[in-house]
């Protein structure tokens, strides 16, 4: 089974990465945003739990989310694997996620991480608030804050994954084409 996790700043690609991902490798996309909306929309006894700790202001325990993936993926069992997206984003959720998949009998195959210089991702982000309308996406300051929280969350995962040597470190920059066929010689290399 292959479980990816995709880091890569706001702006970095991520998003249109993962979809071809996800085609190629017939893989379950599941992000934890996305996640906490649908559980909490049906009332589920995990989104309830979730909702409650949301509604004081308290972020939502690990093992809250952790039991989200879990459903989630015993929703799927004919995936061939994961891509998460969101989640790990702290050691302390690396660890819970590793935790579950071994109880399941398999673990993180592969982090991948792109990388894009910040000047980039800038300009990236701004040409796209332009033709989205988002307001956010088009002030420098609003922007670099959210590539500085990106990096002072994900950098601390990247480098506990890289400890058992599946961090791998990826170019955002070129075609779209390009930066996929880097990503999946990556995915492949760890696959044989």
């Amino acid at each position: 089974m292959l479980n990816l996790i995709l880091f890569g700043p706001p702006g970095s690609g991520k998003g249109t990465q993962a979809a071809k991902l996800i085609e190629k490798y017939n893989l379950l996309h599941i992000s934890t945003g996305d996640l906490f909306r649908a559980e909490i929309g049906n009332g589920t006894a995990l989104g309830l739990e979730a909702k409650s700790y949301m509604n004081k202001g308290a972020l939502v325990p690990d093992s809250v989310t952790v039991n989200m993936l879990k459903s989630k993926m015993e929703q799927h069992p004919e995936i061939q694997g994961v891509i998460f997206d969101g989640f790990p984003r702290t050691i302390p959720q690396a660890q819970a996620l590793d935790e579950m998949l071994t109880s399941k009998g398999t673990s993180v195959t592969i982090l991948l991480s792109l990388v894009v210089d910040d000047e980039e991702i800038i300009e990236r982000i701004i040409k796209r608030g332009i033709t989205s309308g988002r307001s956010d996406d088009t002030d420098p300051v609003i922007i670099q804050n959210r590539i500085n929280t990106y990096k002072s969350q994900t950098t601390p995962v990247a480098e506990y994954y890289a400890q058992f040597g599946k961090t791998k470190v990826v170019k955002g920059v070129g075609s779209i084409d390009e930066i996929f066929e880097n990503l999946c010689s990556e995915i492949d290399a760890v696959l044989v």
